[in-house]
């Protein structure tokens, strides 16, 4: 398996008979082995499993009953349960829990004769935009060791670039999967809301998280999100709805396609870089055909706040199951109920969690509810109603994914605000629930820098035509790392 080697070769190898699954299963073993220990991407590693998972698909091939995706080894980030197997959601709080189930997803993907290698890092229950909130210690960009991967799916991002997988799972919430995919130089896609389903899935935000797929291209998001997708009914936000066939949806052309270029979304951008590689986006996708207009979406600068108080909210009553009792970790030696609740969050919980927990406390408490918690899920439909204006005159919105390149390691920890401010491209498809997908425009100082196009719901399909039609007439999303 060559480092840059797109799921849809390898797929090509294996339905040939050029390679087994057991052959790309103990490569990519082999390459997590030898680069993990300088990335950090990888919280556990599943060998044994495996191999065995990747017998089972070759012997499946034999009889002739290979799909898609059978045979492809990938890994999950570690917030999806996987039964058996440890789920730590890159928290001291979970770091010895181990799942007694499977994640719809990762049933899914199993079905469907993936080969899980491992669990990726992550920020801390997904509460963070760099991947250095994880108690595991942080991820390092496969272009750069010195700079941030993106979070909460950077080491899902960074498998990927670094070669070890052709393929990731990752969960979005406010740009957990977008963010990353820019920073790593990869595409991954956040579905509608309600596309895929969190059962599963611990939850940090429950109105916004949201699974999806992460790989090298558009074209090998297709049969990823055809497998994720669907309608799942042990998860009461999953949505009853028939699925598009993703892989002929690559097939539809720019030609005739409105873009819109949201005004609000370049005003601020003081990196000329980024405008520069969207810039180049927008005349290859005119070029093709499309027809480019701006269009107004007024409230996205009330997106950032208006996530942060929702999703703060949010993780302070789901994360209020985790107190030392039921399940998670627990103190030494409680004095008494109140020192075991006390002692058990404190000592699980890393900094931006608590900060998360006690933001979100104070915006449901009395007297703060209606002044913080409603008032943002006010600005929340507004922003909604933005969107569905906006698909009004157009199919699909191009923008940058993040204001920057990727940062230095350290260079934002200390400040939460700033590190918020990461997310002011992301935030507004996530309140609205609408898709978004972001992939590889060029680079900064060898740096990636990425593209995001967002879609009326359900539109996922449109994405990842637009973004292919992008990939066919470039070669970003195919450069390596180097070493």
């Amino acid at each position: 398996m060559t480092v840059g080697a797109t799921l849809k070769t390898l797929a090509e190898q294996l339905a040939r008979g050029d390679v087994s699954s057991e052959e790309l299963t103990r490569d990519a073993i082999a390459r997590i082995r030898a680069s993990d220990p300088d990335l950090n991407a990888f919280i556990t590693v599943t060998e044994e499993a495996a191999l065995v998972a990747a017998r089972d698909a070759d012997a499946t091939r034999a009889d002739g009953n290979a799909g898609p995706l059978t045979g492809i080894p990938i890994a999950h980030k570690d917030i999806f349960c996987t039964e058996g197997i440890r789920t730590s959601c890159g928290s001291h709080m979970l770091a010895n829990f181990v799942s007694p189930y499977d994640a719809t997803v990762v049933s899914k993907l199993k079905a469907a004769g993936t080969v899980m290698t491992g669990k990726t890092n992550m920020d801390e229950f997904a509460m963070g935009s760099s991947n250095e909130t994880s108690f595991f210690g942080p991820v390092r960009n496969p272009w750069n060791h010195e700079y941030v991967p993106g979070g909460s799916s950077g080491g899902s991002a960074a498998a990927i670039a670094a070669g070890m997988v052709p393929a990731a799972t990752g969960t979005d919430t406010g740009g957990s999967i977008r963010q990353p995919a820019a920073f790593c130089g990869i595409t991954g896609l956040k579905p509608t809301y309600g596309r895929v389903s969190r059962y599963g899935m611990v939850a940090f935000a429950s109105s916004l998280d949201q699974g999806g797929p992460m790989a090298r291209s558009a074209e090998d998001l297709a049969p990823m999100l055809s497998v994720m997708a669907g309608f799942d009914p042990r998860d009461s936000t999953s949505v009853d709805r028939a699925l598009d066939n993703y892989e002929a949806a690559l097939a539809l052309e720019p030609a005739g396609v409105r873009i819109g270029l949201p005004r609000q979304y370049f005003d601020g951008i003081k990196d000329k870089r980024i405008t520069d590689a969207i810039d180049s986006v927008r005349v290859e996708l005119e070029r093709q055909g499309a027809h480019v207009q701006e269009v107004s979406l007024d409230h996205t600068e009330l997106a950032v706040p208006a996530y942060y108080v929702i999703a703060s909210a949010e993780c302070s009553t789901n994360l209020s199951r985790y107190d030392g009792v039921r399940y998670g970790h627990r103190c030494a030696d409680p004095r008494d109920i109140e020192d075991l609740y006390l002692r058990s969050r404190d000592e699980g919980f890393g900094t931006e969690v608590k900060r998360r927990i006690l933001t979100g406390t104070f915006a449901l408490s009395v007297g703060y509810f209606d002044a913080y918690y409603l008032k943002a899920q006010q600005v929340r439909r507004l922003i909604r109603d933005d969107f569905l204006r906006a698909f009004e005159q157009v199919d699909v919105l191009l923008t940058p994914t993040t204001p920057t390149p990727a940062f230095k390691l350290g260079e934002k920890l200390t400040d939460p605000v700033e590190m918020y401010q990461q997310d002011v491209f992301t935030t507004p498809a996530s309140l609205a629930g609408v898709p978004a997908l972001a992939a590889p425009a060029g680079f900064a100082d060898g740096l990636p820098v990425g593209f995001q196009l967002i879609g009326p719901h359900f539109e996922e399909g449109r994405l990842l035509a637009m973004a292919d039609a992008w990939q066919r007439a470039t070669d970003f999303h195919l450069r390596e790392p180097a070493g």
